[in-house]
């Protein structure tokens, strides 16, 4: 796939294109179709290609939305701000459910641990600004 890589990237933004709002949100087996031009076998790890594409993409500024649900889901590309807005709100929300498990194992409250976060980040900052 690495070889490909930037082709998938292609047909993958050339199909979200199709699909802008959460109304018209396309089902995972229908992206991976469109995007590899075959079925997938394995759900859990034949998927995980696009989904790496849809992360890269998603680092790259993209705003691919996605969404589950027990009878329907998807990905789509935002077609207004609410829907950005709601979706970054959701991820958020995410973070901070799972930053509250690894305080309580590192046996620590919530503030101390984002306090500590923002120091790793400011350093991992500092290294990357000194990179470039």
């Amino acid at each position: 796939m690495s070889n490909n890589r930037e082709a998938y990237k292609t047909k993958l933004l050339a199909e979200l294109t199709r699909h802008v709002g959460r109304a018209r949100a396309v089902p995972m087996t229908q992206l991976y179709r469109a995007v590899f031009g075959k079925d997938y076998r394995d759900k859990i790890n034949d998927t995980r290609k696009l989904r790496d594409l849809v992360t890269e993409l998603r680092h790259e500024g993209v705003p691919i939305m996605s969404y589950a649900a027990k009878d329907a889901g998807g990905y789509y590309l935002a077609a207004a701000s609410s829907e950005l807005v709601d979706y970054c709100d959701r991820l958020k929300r995410q973070a901070l459910k799972k930053l509250a498990i690894v305080s309580k194992i590192k046996n620590t409250n919530l503030p101390t641990l984002l306090g500590q976060l923002t120091l790793e980040l400011e350093k991992l900052n500092d290294g990357y600004t000194k990179r470039n």
